[in-house]
């Protein structure tokens, strides 16, 4: 079988499994990304990537509500254009298997009529509901109503051009419209259990020279982008009351000062900059340390260090590093926001709370860092819901073969 992996910026959410498939005896993998997108992404070196050229972006003069559809439209033709030339060549895949949420998949059936589409859909939008006014902090107004309806055309049309597709977790599959659930299957891309665990004799020197060891009073935070979305405002509010209460603990913070998702902070301002210097006044700056983004396995032992794991996230898509902390035994203090209550359940594998309120973050950490002896079972529970659940070997890639299954002529 030949399967055509398309992703702007693959292997993204398809590394594990374009890997293992790439193993399999009787099938042959082709992979196609953004040339300017994968500059900043670890390749799998057995799976070389047609490179198509970066698409130009919408102008001044498309209405801002169709901006997104504009590019989503350049990328999926430049794509196109680009295969068409490995087409003449002979490339003629039996399946393929694309993020269609950029507009990769919307003319690869024209070009590949005999082919089978599979997309990976992760998020539709909701004008309530969801994240789009969640937090009263960043209220919506009618335009940002208009925008979210208008976003939904790309994922429409990409629905449409798919012969079927996944979601990696169920609260992320009910977000789209019913008549397009039954055609989604719910399968998550999969936690390498057997090397995301625990270690007791974890330790890591962070970039600021500091070194840390695992048993130390450390409490940690993780997110590709310090922004509002994943809480990061909510969690730097609750640091000052934990800090005075536990004068030993060390805070480790994990994320760039890039925003994924959301409003841009003001120019030249970050969102770093502006909720720590909300706290400024009140903490020693000394014992924070904000490492940026790092190489996965120093990522890793920060989580395998930590005596208390924060997540926050609004009501979107999940975060592979709140499943990664689990898998590594974390104790989780995370959210009560959808999907995180799929995976947790307060008091039994971690536990929940309000999301707007820091106060209760902060008592919550405070008795997890003074009595991280009382936590052992749910740390253990933590790591079982992950392999029971999301273990790639065992669980995630069985599915997603069998889901493979169902698209064969």
């Amino acid at each position: 079988m030949e399967i055509l992996f398309v992703h702007p910026n693959f292997p993204g959410q398809f590394r594990r499994f374009a890997a293992a498939l790439a193993r399999e005896p009787d099938i042959r993998i082709h992979a196609v990304g953004d040339a300017k997108w994968m500059e900043d992404t670890a390749p799998l070196p057995e799976l070389p990537v047609m490179a198509y050229p970066t698409p130009e972006v919408a102008g001044n003069s498309t209405h801002a509500y169709a901006r997104n559809f504009d590019s989503a439209v350049r990328r999926g033709q430049q794509i196109v254009q680009t295969l068409l030339t490995h087409k003449r060549q002979g490339l003629e895949p039996d399946l393929i298997i694309a993020h269609p949420g950029w507009g990769d998949a919307f003319y690869l059936k024209d070009i590949f009529p005999g082919a089978r589409v599979i997309g990976l859909f992760e998020y539709y939008y909701r004008a309530r509901g969801a994240d789009v006014g969640f937090d009263p902090e960043y209220p919506m107004n009618f335009d940002d109503l208009f925008r979210v309806h208008s976003l939904n055309a790309t994922q429409l049309l990409a629905l449409e051009s798919c012969d079927g597709g996944y979601c990696p977790t169920a609260w992320q599959r009910s977000c789209f419209p019913a008549h397009y659930q039954e055609r989604l299957s719910v399968i998550h891309d999969g936690i390498d259990t057997d090397t995301v665990a625990p270690d007791a004799n974890a330790m890591i020197t962070l970039p600021d020279g500091s070194t840390h060891r695992a048993g130390e009073e450390i409490l940690t935070y993780v997110s590709r982008s310090l922004e509002p979305y994943r809480g990061f405002h909510i969690f730097m509010r609750a640091l000052p009351r934990i800090l005075e209460a536990r004068p030993n603990c060390q805070v480790i913070i994990v994320g760039s000062d890039d925003v994924s998702y959301g409003k841009q902070p003001p120019i030249g301002q970050t969102y770093r900059q502006r909720y720590l210097g909300e706290i400024a006044n009140r903490i020693d700056p000394s014992r924070l340390h904000f490492t940026g983004r790092l190489p996965y396995q120093d990522y890793l032992k920060i989580l395998q260090i930590s005596r208390a794991h924060v997540y926050l996230t609004y009501p979107f898509i999940l975060s592979w590093s709140m499943l990664e902390a689990m898998s590594s035994g974390c104790l989780m203090i995370a959210s009560a926001t959808p999907p995180v209550q799929e995976v947790i359940n307060n008091g039994e594998n971690g536990l929940l709370f309000p999301f707007n309120e820091p106060v209760t973050l902060a008592n919550y950490a405070i008795k997890a860092l003074a009595n991280p002896e009382q936590y052992q079972e749910l740390r253990h529970q933590a790591r079982q819901t992950v392999v029971a659940r999301y273990d790639f070997n065992t669980i995630c890639y069985p599915a997603f073969k069998q889901l493979i299954k169902q698209f064969e002529w």
